[in-house]
């Protein structure tokens, strides 16, 4: 019992949902088991001032959050108080100044004038009160701040005593210097400062002596800041000096520890902030390598449910691609643990055009690449430079090189020595690769690395088309897996069956390989498999081998037995060759699809010459017991070979047939076959049945073309 059979059973038992659900889960558990020793994160045990007995290198680059917020506190804390000088509290102080003065000389002015100087000194008392309330009164009505809380009553009162001529030059000596003082820029801590040198300017001033006290006071009142502190400019220098400070990193690679040192408290923070101590461990390796692994069997069930094929088909592959990608997984893995023998790089050694070569002969193109893809993804973890937690990016580009190198530069005619011949070319491009990697890094290697990057390289190459050819047989047998590898040994004429129908009836062999060439020419024009249609026009008549002289190309230079028996046993034996055919195909192992083609090539077609010569003895004959047994044609392949079996059979029939009449015959076949349902169960369209159809005629008027009729000699 092979694979398939034990594969066949569990199918069975377990819905299509279920088996598939089955299948990815434990594709993801040991994808996650096989990269889960390459994320996990190396601890040390390890204490505060000890002292270290190797040396420890970051296995990441992180961002040392708590230092960069200390040295972002300090940038901001550099930054200077932003100041603003309003040059225009000069003049307005000044103006403040005059206006107390223009005030007091208006209430000066409103003394009654028929009050005589002794009533004048008999009311003086009263007088100096009204007055001083009423410039009271002004200042706190007039004045934009209330001047009066700032300056005592005995100020004004020297003021309102004085007259207009001391007044005048008090006011122009205290606005000359309120002016040159409040010219300056005066901070709050400096209005003290500017008040002292107001006092000592005005008393070395002409002002007269019972006014430099009130001068002195208005002086001082005048003096105000001018340079004021602005708290939003500061805070955006700030914001500006903050963002200015680069954030502190510990790169990858960067030592934290050098063995033999004492591990300080700047040590054993970074191995702390890195989850390097085993008293600090961290989970988020582990919930990282879960989501590549989602994301990685997300995308197969993803292309697996948009894929047209059945549901075993799609199990089959399943699994096959599940085993193959498993292969390569266990091959990297090996590798990886080889880094022990202290061989830089030797990640370069797997075979990564392997499992991209197996799959694009075993599958098609678009699943090579998915697989290449997420090789090289596994490569980048798996060959981490052992740098735990890190992805080489270097061999994630060499291995998805090397497998799609190793997917387009397969032919379709895949012999073993052209996997050999692709083999050699991989190796070359694996080379390439490598230097253009090294060159592009500018780093210094001696001659002996460039030596042994030459030779992985090369081993790679050999070693995928090597352990292709190898497996390719196990999983052909095993999957019941048609690859072109194995068509192409099937076409062999030394293949026993085509040797028994050349040797036993060279006239259907012949008819054979006529049907091949029709049937490949119109599967490649409408993009079916070609070579699956010409392999199995060589064996899809080998059930007439059983009786070859019952059938008329085998007839030569003898009667024809037909004459002698009657329509059934003639019905009998031309419609057992389609199911002897299959039978003596399963019995010597070939593959399903040659198996089918062989069964299904006549579909549920009526023998007609037979039936109606049976008619013509008795009318009451049943036609289904003249029809081949089917099933009718399930593939494009199937139905193309069925169509052109009867073609080129009905050609060779007419007797110099011209183009016309080709395309005629060919047309008529085709609507006979659409007409009776034989075509229903195949997925082939009328627009590509009407490219067969010119197919067919482009292929026969080659064959049937006209010749020259030489002249007999005299």
């Amino acid at each position: 019992m092979n694979l398939q059979d034990y594969i066949s059973k569990v199918r069975t038992l377990l819905s299509y949902k279920v088996f598939t659900f089955i299948c990815f889960l434990i594709l993801a558990i040991l994808l996650y088991g096989v990269l889960f020793y390459n994320v996990k994160p190396q601890t040390y045990d390890i204490e505060l001032f000890s002292v270290a007995d190797k040396t420890i290198r970051s296995p990441k680059t992180i961002v040392d959050e708590e230092k960069t917020k200390d040295e972002q506190q300090k940038a901001a804390d550099a930054v200077e108080k932003v100041y603003t000088f309003q040059k225009e509290k000069e003049q307005n102080r000044v103006s403040l100044i005059n206006s107390i003065f223009d005030f007091v000389t208006d209430a000066n002015k409103e003394i009654p004038a028929h009050i005589k100087d002794k009533e004048m000194e008999k009311t003086d008392k009263k007088t100096d009160k009204e007055r001083l309330v009423d410039l009271k009164s002004k200042l706190t009505s007039d004045v934009n701040e209330d001047v009066t809380k700032s300056i005592s009553d005995a100020v004004l009162m020297d003021l309102l005593k004085a007259t207009p001529f001391e007044l005048e030059q008090t006011r122009n000596i205290l606005n000359s210097q309120v002016e040159q003082l409040m010219g300056e820029k005066i901070r709050e801590d400096k209005v003290r400062q500017y008040q002292g040198r107001m006092e000592d300017l005005i008393r070395d001033s002409s002002i007269p002596t019972e006014l430099k006290s009130a001068a002195i006071a208005l002086g001082k009142y005048a003096i105000v800041p001018n340079d004021i502190y602005d708290p939003e400019q500061t805070d955006i220098r700030k914001k500006q000096a903050i963002q200015s400070v680069e954030p502190i990193k510990i790169l990858q690679g960067q030592v934290i520890v050098q063995e033999g040192h004492l591990i300080d408290h700047e040590s054993y923070h970074q191995l702390e902030l890195l989850g390097l101590l085993k008293s600090n461990p961290t989970i988020k390796p582990y919930i990282g390598l879960g989501i590549f692994v989602f994301l990685i069997i997300g995308s197969l069930y993803l292309y697996f449910s948009t894929f047209r094929v059945s549901e075993e088909k799609k199990q089959n592959y399943l699994i096959l691609l599940s085993l193959i990608f498993i292969i390569s997984l266990l091959l990297m893995k090996i590798i990886g643990l080889m880094a022990d023998l202290e061989l830089d790089k030797i990640g370069y050694l797997f075979p990564a055009a392997m499992a991209p070569m197996l799959i694009r002969m075993m599958l098609n193109e678009r699943f090579a690449f998915i697989i290449t893809i997420i090789l090289a993804a596994c490569g980048s973890i798996i060959f981490h430079d052992e740098i735990t937690g890190s992805v080489n990016i270097e061999i994630a580009i060499y291995i998805l090189f090397s497998g799609t190198a190793g997917i387009l530069l397969l032919t379709n005619r895949n012999r073993k020595s052209n996997i050999l011949q692709a083999g050699f070319f991989i190796s070359i491009i694996n080379i390439l690769i490598i230097f253009f990697l090294l060159f592009l890094g500018n780093g210094q290697f001696t001659k002996m690395e460039y030596l042994y990057y030459t030779i992985f390289a090369f081993v790679s190459g050999l070693l995928s088309a090597i352990l292709t050819i190898g497996l390719l047989p196990f999983f052909e047998a095993g999957f019941g897996v048609l690859s072109t590898l194995k068509l192409i040994e099937l076409s062999s004429p030394n293949h026993p069956l085509l040797k028994k129908i050349l040797t036993e009836a060279p006239g259907t062999y012949h008819h054979s390989v006529m049907v091949a060439n029709l049937a490949e020419a119109a599967c490649e024009a409408i993009g079916a498999n070609g070579l699956l249609a010409r392999v199995g026009c060589y064996y899809h008549d080998i059930g007439k081998t059983r009786r070859p002289q019952f059938f008329i190309e085998n007839q030569m230079n003898i009667e024809n037995p037909h004459n002698h028996i009657s329509p059934e046993t003639s019905k009998d034996i031309i419609i057992a060759h389609a199911t002897d055919g299959a039978l003596m195909l399963k019995k010597h192992k070939l593959p399903k699809e040659i198996v089918d083609i062989a069964e299904q090539h006549h579909g549920t077609t009526l023998l007609k010459y037979f039936y109606y010569k049976a008619k013509e003895e008795n009318d009451h004959i049943d036609e289904m017991d003249y029809r081949y047994p089917g099933p009718k044609p399930q593939t494009k392949e199937a139905a193309i070979i069925s169509i052109a079996d009867s073609v080129e059979a009905a050609v060779r029939s007419m007797t110099h047939p011209t183009p016309e009449q080709i395309k005629n015959l060919i047309d008529s076949i085709v609507q006979e076959r659409l007409k009776d349902g034989q075509l229903n169960e195949c997925d082939i369209t009328l627009k590509e049945i009407e490219v067969i159809k010119k197919t067919f005629c482009e292929t026969l008027n080659g064959i049937f073309h006209s010749r020259i009729e030489y002249p007999n000699p005299k």
